[in-house]
């Protein structure tokens, strides 16, 4: 820096010499002086714009630039939000679009399926795959074939016995879930927009993967119900608003031991109720409260959870509780969930709309692991 000074120094004086020649010859500067002089004043301009640069970057010297590091799930968090505030998302590696509309990151869309896992302990047993298209889960039907043991002797052939095998197919049906929000709350930068929108959406579907799983729809996902009109793992009650200790051994027992260690009950909370009454023969209730837990109950030895989707005894040919292994209830699921924003739709009511979409397919891949309870006087 100290060269480039004294340089600088050297070209003022040249200026300075160029201007005094044509004064002492009492004249103004030739064409050539002229263009000597410029071209001189402009290599000084270029040292002080070289001075000047140095002396900033001395400035910022010993001073940190702090780099904000932010996580890829604080990234998708704000995405997201911003997506739902309307805001331009410049990033499109965060929110690309799909068929239905956005798709959710990945950190957001794990967050929802999370929380319908908390919410859904019946979501949360099923044996869960993420696959497109059609998926085939291969059983063995020993129906009316099974491979046996017998004596042998010497010389003798044995008798050949093969297994049949049969398939479970999954497809995909496409469910939606919508939640409504204040533009109120959207116009709140404090609130906590991606959460609140993660919870509502998870209660919508945790609810409806539930009665899907355990009773279906027509032509659509099967569940348990769909899968169990052939089967005989059914315990067809005496009465319909009514059950019996005797009964709920007999579903207990249709389970083979080899599932009984997973296994437990769902039921409608009035039917809890009702169960919460019975008494055996000393007296004692049959439904327990296990100690060191504020609100979980065991019947004959197995955890009972509650679904407001279980049907309610009273009614005829419906089935009212289930018991078993509910890792044998197969669902197929797609990886990605879609998200579209609507702003128009809801504006009379000073409401935005956020849809969620998602594919999903339910059947019983192993129907001896699990048992329902059916009300009598009608079909299932």
């Amino acid at each position: 820096m100290k060269d480039l000074i004294e340089k600088q120094n050297d070209l003022k004086e040249k200026a300075e010499n160029i201007l005094n020649t044509a004064k002492e010859e009492n004249r103004a500067v030739t064409v050539e002086e002229k263009k000597e002089f410029d071209s001189v004043m402009d290599e000084i301009d270029d040292i002080q714009n070289t001075i000047e640069m140095k002396e900033r970057i001395d400035k910022m010297e010993n001073k940190e630039i702090k780099v904000e590091n932010i996580s890829t799930e604080e990234k998708d968090y704000k995405a997201m939000a911003d997506l739902i505030r309307g805001y331009v998302n410049t990033d499109p590696s965060h929110m690309t679009k799909g068929d239905n509309g956005a798709v959710i990151p990945a950190t957001i869309a794990r967050k929802i399926i999370d929380k319908v896992i908390e919410i859904s302990p019946l979501y949360a047993s099923a044996t869960k795959y993420n696959s497109k298209g059609t998926l085939y889960i291969p059983k063995v039907d020993t129906s009316s074939d099974d491979v046996t043991v017998a004596y042998a002797e010497e010389f003798s052939d044995l008798t050949s016995r093969s297994n049949k095998f049969a398939t479970v197919s999954l497809t995909g049906f496409l469910i939606g879930a919508l939640t409504k929000i204040s533009k109120s709350l959207v116009n709140n930068s404090d609130f906590d927009l991606v959460n609140f929108v993660i919870d509502r959406m998870a209660k919508k579907f945790a609810i409806f993967y539930e009665k899907e799983m355990l009773y279906g729809t027509a032509d659509k996902i099967a569940g348990i119900k769909g899968t169990y009109d052939s089967t005989n793992m059914k315990k067809v009650l005496t009465a319909n608003n009514a059950i019996t200790t005797d009964e709920l051994i007999d579903i207990q027992d249709l389970i083979p031991d080899a599932y009984q260690a997973d296994a437990y009950w769902i039921m409608n909370r009035s039917t809890r109720n009702y169960v919460r009454k019975l008494k055996d023969g000393q007296q004692n209730y049959i439904l327990n409260q296990v100690f060191g837990k504020a609100w979980d109950y065991e019947l004959l030895g197995k955890p009972v959870k509650c679904s407001e989707n279980c049907e309610q005894l009273g009614a005829n040919g419906k089935m009212v509780i289930f018991y078993g292994d509910f890792s044998a209830l197969a669902v197929k699921e797609s990886e990605t969930v879609e998200i579209n924003v609507l702003n128009e739709l809801y504006a009379a009511q000073h409401a935005i709309g956020v849809c969620g979409y998602a594919e999903l397919d339910a059947k019983v891949e192993n129907t001896q692991a699990i048992a329902v309870a059916v009300t009598p006087n009608g079909s299932v």
